[in-house]
């Protein structure tokens, strides 16, 4: 009598024990969400509680929603579009540079042309 009783107390256990442990993972996404201070954490939990009734399925695409964003570069777009706004400014400095070089190679020439 006292195993069946030791059984249902470890089934429930059990149970209670899968219960909150599925809870708790499928929670992860908002939690990085909410540690990177990420501006969709609300859909990234909202989704999450609709994913406990998908199975989980899309449960890995809000892991990689709440690991895209970063306080510090945001989406990563900005990091690129300086670094594309620096290259531009260098490369308006060489053109400036060859134009002036250009210039100087013209005035030689015309020199040279009216020297002969």
């Amino acid at each position: 009598m006292f195993l069946d009783y030791f059984a249902l107390g470890l089934l429930v256990f059990v149970v209670l024990v899968l219960f909150y442990g599925i809870i708790a993972i499928h929670d992860i996404p908002y939690e990085i969400a909410k540690h990177r201070d990420h501006p969709h954490q609300d859909a990234i939990h909202v989704a999450g509680w609709v994913s406990l009734f998908t199975l989980h399925a899309i449960w890995p695409f809000l892991w990689i929603w709440a690991t895209l964003y970063r306080p510090e570069r945001g989406w990563g777009f900005v990091a690129r579009q300086e670094a594309l706004e620096k290259k531009e400014s260098d490369l308006e400095a060489e053109v400036a540079r060859l134009r002036e070089e250009l210039a100087g190679l013209k005035a030689q020439m015309d020199e040279f042309k009216g020297a002969r």
